[in-house]
Formats: structure tokens, sequence, C-alpha cells
């Protein structure tokens, strides 16, 4: 009997193929796999747990594993979303499982995390986007771990009402929301969601806890010029975002938006410049910075950053 298999990216079956182009030598990652590495893979088959790191293909996967940091991605594996960029499987998800944030407080414990990050698919099909699981989660954590601080990376909520005064509420350390592209790019590389609403977002949970700290991502590589990734950075600071990454748009598959180019480290170099400058409290601009990569230095870096400025102001 044949198993009819799902599907990863059933939106994306009838678009045209667009060569992936070679990586340069500054993208290019040695393969990392240790006896920790396999242990934290072991630990997520365990617990029944999905990562982000597998699910997004993730370049940095080796080294956080072997560190037995991994980022839980809750909700399912399923999203409701069809970014052009996203290796995560689209469709339609599976109820929610309401022992996972248990099952996510036990893998932090057993993992040894000081600093979680928690992200999710988005759930366009529940009523709140998903808001009262992420708290749940974030409740579950603290419960289990209560010196271990958390960040959760959390989808838009378009069209959700207040639902994401549900996570704001619950009160993680770091709220995270990528806005991913560049205004004039969402059409095409982020349709289901809109760019001021995204912003808006950031903004709110600034607003609903100024100690908390906001934090959103880039990606280059899209079509975007560096004129465009500085007015997201002014846009940025409008809404009193504290952290931003910048990383390499990687195509993961033929299917997927196309490259429009490889940034240098040089280009990325000067995008943290630039950014710092704006008066980000902290900024990870690199070929393979990701939203998750090395979080938990970033944040104990952001806390020292703030102690100087509330210095400095006084």
């Amino acid at each position: 009997m044949t198993v009819q298999l799902r599907p990863r990216h059933p939106e994306k079956a009838k678009k045209a193929d667009s060569a992936i182009p070679r990586k340069p030598v500054w993208i290019r990652k040695k393969k990392v796999e240790s006896p920790e590495y396999y242990a934290t893979r072991r630990l997520m088959r365990d617990h029944n747990l999905t990562t982000v790191c597998e699910e997004a293909a993730c370049p940095n996967i080796g080294e956080c594993w072997s560190k037995r940091h991994a980022t839980m991605m809750i909700m399912g594996e399923v999203c409701t979303r069809g970014c052009a960029f996203c290796n995560v499987m689209t469709g339609r998800p599976d109820a929610l499982d309401a022992f996972e944030p248990g099952r996510v407080a036990s893998a932090v414990k057993k993992l040894g995390l000081r600093h979680v990050v928690i992200t999710s698919v988005d759930r366009d099909d529940l009523a709140d986007g998903g808001a009262e699981h992420i708290a749940q989660t974030i409740r579950a954590v603290r419960h289990q771990n209560p010196e271990t601080t958390v960040e959760v990376l959390t989808p838009d909520f378009l069209g959700k009402g207040d639902a994401a005064k549900i996570v704001f509420d619950s009160g993680p350390d770091v709220f995270n929301h990528n806005l991913e592209t560049v205004p004039h790019l969402y059409l095409t590389v982020r349709p289901g969601a809109r760019y001021y609403n995204s912003l808006r977002l950031l903004d709110d949970a600034k607003s609903a806890n100024p100690q908390m700290f906001t934090k959103s991502g880039l990606m280059v590589g899209m079509g975007e010029t560096l004129n465009d990734i500085r007015q997201v950075m002014d846009d940025l600071r409008a809404a009193n975002v504290d952290f931003l990454t910048v990383g390499q748009y990687l195509q993961p598959t033929p299917k997927h938006h196309p490259i429009d180019r490889f940034w240098s480290p040089e280009e990325f170099a000067q995008l943290e410049r630039i950014a710092r400058s704006k008066g980000f409290l902290g900024v990870s601009a690199t070929p393979l910075t990701r939203s998750s990569f090395h979080a938990d230095e970033d944040f104990a870096a952001l806390k020292v950053a703030r102690q100087k400025a509330l210095a400095a102001g006084a």
C-alpha cells in the first residue's frame, strides 16, 4: 500500500523553478555533529517537540545543538501562511496539543537552558491566533524553570483583535516579531502579512510593558536596497524596538523566492554600524545571523546596554 505524503508547500507547486545560486565562501558552514548534538535531537524526539532549527533548515543547527541550544516551535509543524521565503510546511494544522507547554518546559529543564527562545507557526485558524497557547507555554516554562529567561518569537495576530495582549501579559523577557523584509516586497515575500500591522504589534508590545525587550529581524538578498533597510530601521526605532537582527536569505528550494544577491560581510558590518547609530541597544548583522542564534548571549548584552543607557541619561 502506497502512503500519500502531505506536500510540504502545496501553494508553491505551480510556481516556476528558479535556480539556487552557489553559496559564497562566507556562507558555507561545516557540518557539526557531536554527542551533544545527537543528545539534543534525541531529547526533542523523546518529548515529541518540533524545532524551528529543523523545520526552517537553519544553517546554524549543528553549532546550536552541540551547545544544547534548541528553539522550540510550538502549535504544530504546519503553518497556515505560505510565505515565499519559508521552509516550514504549509496547510491545515492539527488541533492544539494541551500537553505541549508542559513538554516544552520539561525539555528546557533537561537541556539546562538559562535563556530559551520559543517560536511558533502561524495559526490563522484559531480565534486568538494561538496567543493563549503561547502564554500557557511561557507560564509552564517559568513554573519548572524559575531562573530561565524567556524569549518569544510570535506570529502577527493579524485580524485577531487584542489577542497579542494575552502574550504581553504573560510576561516574556523578550518579545520578538520579525518584519522579515521591506514594505515593497511584502506582497510577494509575505503575502499573508501587513507591514504596518507588524510594526504596530511591536509598538504595542513596548507600550504594554516598557521593561520588556522588543526585537525584530530582517533578511537581505531578496531585492531590497540599502536605503530600504535604512527606512525599516527608522520605522523600528520609532516603535522603540531594542534589538535588530539581519541575516542573509538562503533559498530553501527552487520553488521559493529567488535570491537576488548575496550581501558581503563588509556590507553586513555597514548595516550594523548604521543600526547602532540609529539607537538600537543591540544589533546582530552577519550573513548567518538568525533570530535565535546566540540569543542567550544577546540577551545578556541587551541588559548591560540598557543599564549603560540608563546611567548615561541619569
